[in-house]
C-alpha cells in the first residue's frame, strides 16, 4: 500500500521513539545517565535524547554477549532452528516496514521511498543468511587410510559491529545477519546520528526468537563507545563500515589490544566510465544520475567520477543536464521526493567547503546552489563539475554529497589510468558493447565490484568490499559470514 505525503506525515507524528540502549534484552539508559540528541535534518530540531553509552556499558554488554556465547544459547541450536529464527527476523522486519522506514527518514533525512527499499533489503539479508544455516558444509580433506582430516567453520565468539549513518537499518543488517549466521553474539554500535532503527531492530530480533543476550545495541559517541569496542580484550573481531580515517583507528585499537581481526568497509570515489560505443546513452545517463545522486550522494560507493570518451562527451553532457532537472529537493516524507537533505549541519558545512574548492578548480556546469525546502535549509541542488583533472581535490577526495565530476579521455588505457588514480577502490561501472573491452577493463580496474552496462550492482549472493584504502575483507555472500568464523582442522587417526 502506498501513502500520500499527508498520510506519511500523520504516521510520523504517531511515532514514539525510545533512545535507550539495548543491553541483555532490555532497554536501559547509559550507566552514567549521559545522553546525546538525535536531530531531524529536515527541521534541525531534536527528535529524541539517545543514551550515550559509556565504557562500563560496553563491559556490561560484552560480558552478557560472552555469557550467551559460552552457554551456546545461539550457536548450540540446530542449524534448522537458527534458520527458522533468522527467517522470522526477516518476516518481522517486513511487518514493521513502515515504522523502520520512518525512523530512518526522520533521523537522517532519507527519502521515504529509498527508506522503504532499505527495509526490504535488510529483510532479504536475514532471509538469505537464514537459508544458509542448514545448507553450509564443512570440508573433508583427502587423507591416507586410517586417517580422516576435516576442516570446519566455527564462530569466533563476540563480534563488535560499528556502522555509519547513511543507511542506518541496512548497514546494521549487513553486519548482523552474517555475524549471527556464523553463530556469534554481537555488540552493535550505530552512528550517534542514526541509532533509532538499530535499537528497534534489536527488539524485533528478540521478538522473532533470537535468544536473550546474543545481540546488544549501544548508541553513543565514537571516541567513547566505538573505541571501547575496538580496544576491548573480549571482542573477537570487529566489523566496521565508515570513513577510511576512522577505519585506520580500529587497526590501531586492535594492534594495541588483543590483535582481533578488523574487517573494514571504508570510503570510495567510484569511477563511472562511458565509452563511445555505448548502445544506450539514455540508460547510461539514468545510471549516472542514480549512481551519484541517490541518498543525496551520501553513499560510500557513490559513482562520483564520470569518465567520458571524447566521441560522446558533448551529447552525453547535454543529456545529463536534461535529466538532472528531474531531481528536485523536497521533504523526505513526500513519496515524490528524490533528493533529500544533507544529514547534519556539520556535514552540510563540509560539503559547502567542497563546492568552493570545486568552483576554484574546475567548471561548474550545473547546480551548486543551496536551497530551502519548507523549514529545511540543508538542501543542495545536484551539482556537476566539468574540466576536472586527476590532480584536483574534487577528483581525489570523497565529498559525500550530490556532486559529480566529469573528466574526458580518448583511449581505453587513459580511462584505466584515471579510474585507478585514487587511493580508493570500492566500486566501478562502465558502459560498452565490446565484450573484450569489458573483460579487459574488469581485469585492470582496481575495485572490489565492477558493473558493466549498469551501476553499483550488489546482492546477498555476491561479495561487496574494496581494495586499497576502501577497506579489508568483504560483506555479503559466504565471505561475509566466513570472516566472522574460524577455521578448525581435525586429524582423526582410527
Amino acid at each position: 500500500m502506498s501513502f500520500t505525503f499527508q498520510e506519511w506525515q500523520a504516521r510520523a507524528a504517531e511515532i514514539r521513539v525510545n533512545g535507550n540502549a539495548w543491553i541483555d534484552g532490555v532497554r536501559c539508559p547509559s550507566s552514567d545517565g549521559t545522553t546525546l540528541p538525535t536531530i531531524n535534518p529536515m527541521t534541525e530540531q531534536p527528535l529524541a535524547q539517545i543514551a550515550a553509552t559509556s565504557t562500563q556499558d560496553v563491559d556490561h554488554a560484552v560480558a552478557s554477549a560472552r555469557n550467551a556465547f559460552e552457554r551456546r544459547l545461539w550457536s548450540g541450536l540446530a542449524p534448522s532452528e537458527r534458520r527458522v529464527i533468522m527467517k522470522n527476523i526477516a518476516q518481522t522486519i517486513r511487518e514493521h516496514q513502515q515504522e523502520l522506514a520512518l525512523l530512518d527518514c526522520l533521523e537522517v533525512g532519507k527519502c521515504i521511498s529509498e527508506a522503504l527499499e532499505d527495509v526490504e533489503e535488510s529483510a532479504v539479508l536475514f532471509d538469505w543468511y537464514g537459508e544458509l544455516q542448514d545448507k553450509h558444509y564443512d570440508q573433508v580433506a583427502a587423507s591416507p587410510d586410517g586417517v580422516q582430516a576435516t576442516v570446519s567453520y566455527e564462530p569466533l565468539g563476540v563480534i563488535g559491529a560499528i556502522v555509519p549513518w547513511n543507511y542506518p537499518l541496512h548497514n546494521a543488517s549487513v553486519k548482523l545477519a552474517p555475524a549471527l549466521a556464523g553463530g556469534n553474539s554481537v555488540v552493535l554500535k550505530p552512528s550517534e546520528e542514526s541509532s533509532l532503527s538499530a535499537l528497534r531492530l534489536a527488539e524485533l530480533c528478540e521478538e522473532a526468537g533470537l535468544p536473550r543476550g546474543v545481540l546488544h545495541v549501544l548508541p553513543g559517541y565514537g571516541h567513547v563507545t566505538g573505541e571501547a569496542l575496538g580496544r576491548h580484550p573480549d571482542i573477537d573481531a570487529i566489523g566496521f563500515t565508515g570513513s577510511t580515517e576512522i577505519g585506520k583507528r580500529f587497526l590501531v585499537y586492535a594492534g594495541e589490544s588483543n590483535m582481533k581481526p578488523v574487517w573494514l568497509e571504508c570510503g570510495g570515489k567510484s569511477p563511472h566510465i562511458v565509452f563511445d560505443d555505448c548502445a544506450d546513452l539514455d540508460a547510461a545517463a539514468d545510471a549516472v544520475i542514480s549512481g551519484v545522486f541517490t541518498n543525496a550522494g551520501q553513499v560510500c560507493s557513490a559513482h562520483s567520477r564520470l569518465l567520458l570518451q571524447d566521441g560522446i562527451a558533448e551529447e552525453f553532457l547535454t543529456l545529463l543536464q536534461k535529466k538532472i532537472k528531474q531531481l528536485i529537493p523536497g521533504h523526505p516524507l513526500n513519496p515524490d521526493t528524490n533528493l533529500g537533505p544533507i544529514v547534519s549541519r556539520s556535514q552540510f558545512e563540509q560539503f559547502i567547503d567542497y563546492l568552493k574548492v570545486g568552483k576554484h578548480e574546475a567548471n561548474l556546469l550545473v547546480g551548486g546552489d543551496v536551497v530551502t525546502v519548507g523549514e529545511g535549509s540543508l538542501f543542495v541542488m545536484p551539482t556537476i563539475f566539468t574540466e576536472v583533472e586527476a590532480k584536483h581535490r574534487i577528483f581525489q577526495e570523497e565529498i559525500f554529497g550530490p556532486v559529480l565530476t566529469v573528466t574526458r579521455f580518448q583511449k581505453d588505457m587513459d580511462s584505466v589510468a584515471l579510474a585507478n588514480n585514487s587511493c580508493y577502490g570500492l566500486a566501478a561501472s562502465l558502459w560498452t558493447q565490446r565484450l573484450s573491452r569489458a573483460h579487459r577493463l574488469c581485469d585492470l580496474i582496481q575495485a572490489g565490484t565492477i558493473t558493466v552496462n549498469g551501476v553499483d550492482a550488489v546482492s546477498p549472493q555476491t561479495t561487496f568490499g574494496g581494495m586499497k584504502q576502501s577497506g579489508i575483507g568483504r560483506d555479503y555472500g559466504l565471505a561475509g559470514m566466513h570472516k566472522y568464523m574460524a577455521l578448525k582442522t581435525r586429524w582423526i587417526h582410527y
